[in-house]
């Protein structure tokens, strides 16, 4: 479109050409011409008068000292050829009026046009910041990233993101869509072209990749590329590449469109990675204080982490359970609480005497020992043999149960006596003789009492840490691990739905490890077993029947998820497409039975 005619409007130079003619005289006209055309008035319309009109007054109009036009002074129809004396001087002025006017309406225009540009920027900005910042999690801001690029505003045919990882230059592929896994965008990352955007850390189009030397075909099927890198607080995070296999398509202003998600996204990267290293850094610090406190006893070293890893598994199966738990969902931050919660559950154990955690036998081997000596000075003065009650009670004394005629042979070793220097000294003492009749595992009843304490001294112990809102349950599941839907448990004797399902969930894992693993009193039981044990505490009401099942019915399953967990090879695989899928525990609803 023509300059003048874009810029000038009627309204404002009809009062302009109003006092030219008053100046002039009756008659005469004014105009604006560009090239061989009249713009204004619009009611002239034509082509501009010849040359051969020797009366009529001409001179440039410029913009930006550029000619764009001319202001031309037409005088009466039929008047004499001279002109009046103050014509040129009038001239000159509507030139410097119109020519002041053009610059005002251009300044205003690229004004206008900068405040709609940033507007938009703006308006982008504002949705891209909602958008990328409604997850700390790297992979949810990737993906929210590539949708951008997937409605087919940005002329690419496929992308892929690339994260760096910590502590290396390397650039491991993250996420990607289109036909970027199909041709494999991954390989950008060994090109001259990819490491000379990174160091630039400013985003470019490439449309003929075949023609730049940073390329030598690592992606043969690609012929353009626009490379974007994530930039936080000065570092790069990642890389955006969106790639074409067509004619050349990117322009200026996409770059510009990609400039300004990119740098918003790498901010929302950033922000995500920190929160993962952080997380990160308190599962490590969560995982050593739970193996420095296994570590109290060799045959419990493992128990929390197997724990932990089992209880997330097995709440995996129950978000996608629709048999027993259909209205039941986890979100990621449940599954973490679930996790934590898994580590630190024994943290309490820190307050129990060494003694009573690493309890193998009723009596301690030296304190048996004494009484077999007492045995021994009772063969010297009686004559009668001893080896084999010794050999009895060294047996009944590392059992885990006892028979009645266990019961009985307590009872007549008890009733003899050693008289020695006038002294009656007895076989078995009363507080031998009680620990042991113990009847089930080797603890006394205050010793057991202690025990018992430890998911007490947990909350007592965690209390002082201030875990994030999302964990809030936390401490409640810790407490509550060791109770029973029977009010058979500890420490408070809580019943049914007084106890969280997230605490129901770690009882059954505990259980079930504390049966498939040798402790001291006693040897690791069969996975069948343990499955069998579950069965029947769940049938006598103690722990959640419908848990102990699907425990039960998915055993295979989670024992390999917990063991991938183990590995370290649960994460999400590289270049899936975010729009298809859902990984267990990433819901975004809320737990219903919680």
């Amino acid at each position: 479109m023509a300059i003048l005619a874009r810029l000038l409007r009627k309204q404002n130079l009809d009062a302009l050409f109003l006092r030219t003619v008053r100046l002039l005289g009756p008659g005469w006209r004014v105009c604006v011409a560009e090239e061989d055309r009249i713009v204004l008035p619009a009611g002239e319309g034509g082509l501009c008068p010849g040359p051969a009109d020797s009366r009529v007054l001409a001179a440039p109009v410029r913009l930006d000292k550029i000619p764009v036009g001319r202001v031309m002074l037409l005088p009466p129809a039929g008047g004499g050829r001279d002109l009046p004396d103050h014509a040129q001087d009038v001239l000159d002025l509507v030139c410097t009026a119109v020519e002041e006017i053009l610059t005002r309406e251009n300044i205003r225009r690229i004004l206008a046009s900068e405040t709609l540009q940033k507007y938009r920027e703006l308006s982008l900005l504002h949705r891209a910041t909602l958008s990328f910042n409604q997850s700390l999690r790297p992979r949810d801001v990737a993906a929210a990233l590539l949708a951008e690029f997937r409605s087919g505003d940005i002329p690419a045919e496929g992308g892929v993101i690339f994260l760096r990882k910590a502590g290396t230059t390397e650039h491991v592929p993250q996420l990607s869509f289109g036909l970027a896994k199909k041709c494999g965008l991954e390989r950008v990352a060994q090109s001259t072209l990819f490491w000379d955007v990174l160091k630039s850390g400013k985003p470019e189009i490439i449309n003929d990749l075949s023609s730049d030397k940073r390329w030598h075909g690592e992606v043969p099927a690609l012929t353009a590329m626009l490379i974007a890198p994530l930039v936080s607080s000065n570092q790069c995070v990642g890389v955006l590449a969106l790639g074409a296999c067509g004619p050349p398509r990117f322009d200026a202003n996409h770059l510009q469109y990609v400039g300004t998600i990119a740098s918003v996204a790498g901010i929302a990267m950033g922000n995500a990675l920190n929160f993962e290293s952080v997380q990160l850094l308190i599962k490590s610090l969560m995982q050593a204080l739970a193996t420095a406190i296994d570590a109290r006893d060799p045959f419990t070293a493992g128990h929390s982490q197997r724990v932990a890893r089992l209880a997330v598994a097995l709440s995996k199966a129950v978000h996608e359970d629709r048999t027993y738990f259909p209205a039941v969902r986890f979100t990621e931050n449940d599954m973490q609480e679930i996790l934590y919660a898994g580590l630190l559950h024994d943290v309490g154990k820190i307050g129990i005497r060494e003694q009573v955690l690493t309890k193998s036998t009723r009596l301690p081997r030296e304190h048996l020992d004494i009484i077999g000596q007492r045995l021994a000075l009772w063969s010297e003065v009686t004559g009668n043999p001893w080896a084999e009650d010794f050999e009895a009670l060294a047996r009944i004394n590392a059992s885990d149960g006892i028979t009645r005629d266990d019961t009985a042979l307590i009872g007549r070793i008890a009733k003899n006596e050693i008289t020695a220097g006038g002294r009656v000294l007895p076989m078995l003492t009363d507080e031998e003789i009680q620990v042991l009749l113990i009847p089930r595992g080797n603890l006394t009843a205050e010793e057991r009492r202690e025990i018992e304490r430890h998911p007490a001294e947990s909350y007592r112990i965690l209390q002082h840490i201030p875990f994030p809102e999302n964990m809030r349950r936390l401490l409640t599941i810790i407490f509550q691990h060791h109770e029973r839907l029977d009010g058979s448990g500890y420490p408070s004797g809580l019943r049914g739905d007084d106890i969280l399902l997230q605490s129901r969930i770690i009882a059954i894992v505990d259980i079930y490890d504390a049966i498939t693993m040798e402790r001291h009193y006693k040897p690791a039981l069969s996975r069948d077993r343990a499955l069998a044990i579950l069965a029947q505490e769940a049938a006598a009401g103690r722990i959640d029947a419908d848990l102990a099942r699907l425990f039960s019915e998915k055993n295979d399953e989670i024992e390999e998820d917990a063991m991938r967990m183990a590995l370290g090879t649960e994460g999400e695989e590289y270049l899936t497409d975010p729009s298809t899928g859902e990984s267990p525990g990433r819901d975004d609803t809320t737990s219903t039975r919680a």
